[in-house]
């Protein structure tokens, strides 16, 4: 009796299993890039957030006639 040749072959046996940690490491993955992607949101709004604060809080500081404005970032943003 001839063997099935699909079980000849190497590397077919426990196919099916490959296949499905395949997909659920796509799944996996794809759970991990959507946790990525919300959390870089969420701290862009924070950042932005910030900013505003810092903005705010540094146009209300009165300043000194003749006082020189300093640069925090000294231009390099």
């Amino acid at each position: 009796a001839a063997a099935d040749p699909v079980s000849e072959l190497p590397g077919s046996l426990g196919r099916g299993s490959w296949c499905n940690e395949h997909d659920t490491l796509h799944k996996r993955l794809d759970i991990i890039e959507e946790k990525v992607i919300k959390t870089v949101e969420h701290l862009e709004s924070e950042v932005k957030s910030l900013l505003n604060i810092i903005s705010e809080t540094t146009s209300n500081i009165p300043i000194a006639p003749g006082t020189p404005l300093i640069d925090i970032f000294d231009g390099k943003y």
